[in-house]
């Protein structure tokens, strides 16, 4: 089979590469061309364009860069076509996803898409529109299925990719020497405090300035950040200045590891960081004008994955103009010296857990597409 797989952040370049990972398995003759990342090239995929290219956060950043997305756009039908793939597998980022979805399903080649768009807390009205291009939907999310299926689309309930990427992370496989070695590579005797502001540049802009403004209050803690490799070091070393913090890049799984809390940015990080035990913090802050259209829009109560999963104020989240340093510090103590409050949300992450349906989503993913296909 030859498959086209679209994924324009990081955590689609990782769930993407997962899914790759299973399809090969199956069927180690398919032929894979893909937009995503380095993890999708490393399965072997012909990259046509890195999502470093095709990340734009926000109402007034989508706007500004209209000409490049609508470019893009037009550059992966040309592709596609080209490509003749048997099926086009969407991951995640629906902005892009969606209009290609709508383009491939008059040209009769069979759609597939892992991991909805969250139509259910905005944009509901798309929902035709999916149910009209989308062959077969495949949900990580347990009430995303009833959702869909009240709307009358064809759907599976396949459970949350990032049980395996975590379950298959070497560092969980490691002894808990090879762990504190990790931890000591740091140099420090101090509990570790992991900083997650964002993977785009725009959002490490916002957050970190003031997750580092944090580090002048707690010297009792090493404050660590975990870097992504697609943005400029500079970026990170500029922000840092002359503070005591450090850069890890790449080993945001080692570092949650390792840390006593985190102070993360709202997005997939928040449940990783849940499912990895840590305590933490939700930072959020966006474009101003962006921020008032989003809340005008939006469906839900929450931000963070694990509150929207758990239907309830598991971790604080602190948005836009309660993400200031008082407030932020107040916040930071309760996950750091409430022992009481940190047992108790480790309660909650291990039904978090529960929830989420168990291991296993790539494999039964891939082989539900490779079952529809056949």
């Amino acid at each position: 089979m030859r498959y086209y797989v679209i994924a324009g952040e990081a955590s689609g370049d990782l769930h993407a590469s997962n899914l790759i990972r299973e399809l090969i398995a199956i069927d180690d003759a398919s032929i894979f061309r893909a937009w995503g990342g380095d993890l999708m090239q490393a399965q072997g995929v012909e990259l046509v364009k890195h999502y470093r290219d095709l990340a734009f956060m926000g109402f007034v950043e989508v706007i500004s860069n209209l000409k490049t997305i609508l470019n893009n756009i037009e550059f992966c039908k040309e592709n596609i076509t080209e490509f003749q793939p048997d099926a086009i597998i969407l991951v995640d980022y629906p902005g892009f996803n969606l209009r290609i979805a709508e383009w491939a399903h008059k040209k009769g080649i069979k759609v597939f898409y892992y991991i909805s768009p969250q139509v259910w807390a905005w944009h509901q009205s798309r929902v035709k529109k999916m149910k009209k291009f989308i062959d077969h939907l495949f949900v990580i999310l347990p009430f995303e299925k009833d959702f869909f299926n009240s709307h009358g689309m064809k759907v599976d309930f396949v459970g949350h990719p990032l049980l395996d990427a975590i379950e298959n992370h070497s560092i969980d496989k490691l002894n808990a020497t090879a762990i504190e070695a990790f931890r000591n590579s740091f140099t420090t005797e101090k509990p570790i405090i992991a900083l997650l502001p964002g993977s785009r540049k725009q959002e490490v802009k916002v957050m970190l300035p003031l997750m580092i403004a944090l580090t002048n209050y707690y010297p009792q803690y090493k404050f660590i950040i975990a870097g992504v490799n697609t943005l400029p070091h500079q970026l990170y070393a500029e922000l840092i200045e002359d503070k005591p913090i450090e850069v890890v890049y790449g080993l945001t799984y080692n570092l949650l590891k390792s840390a006593y809390a985190a102070l993360v940015t709202s997005g997939t990080a928040t449940l990783e960081t849940a499912l990895l035990n840590v305590p933490q913090v939700v930072c959020y802050k966006g474009n101003i004008i962006s921020y008032q259209i989003a809340r005008r829009f939006l469906k839900v109560k929450y931000i963070s994955l694990v509150n929207l999963i758990m239907d309830k104020a598991v971790i604080k989240e602190l948005i836009q103009n309660d993400f200031t340093i008082n407030i932020l510090r107040k916040e930071f103590e309760k996950i750091t010296e409430n022992e009481l409050f940190r047992s108790q949300l480790r309660e909650e992450y291990q039904l978090l857990k529960t929830k989420l349906g168990g291991k296993g989503a790539s494999a039964k993913t891939a082989q539900l597409i490779v079952g529809y296909l056949k």
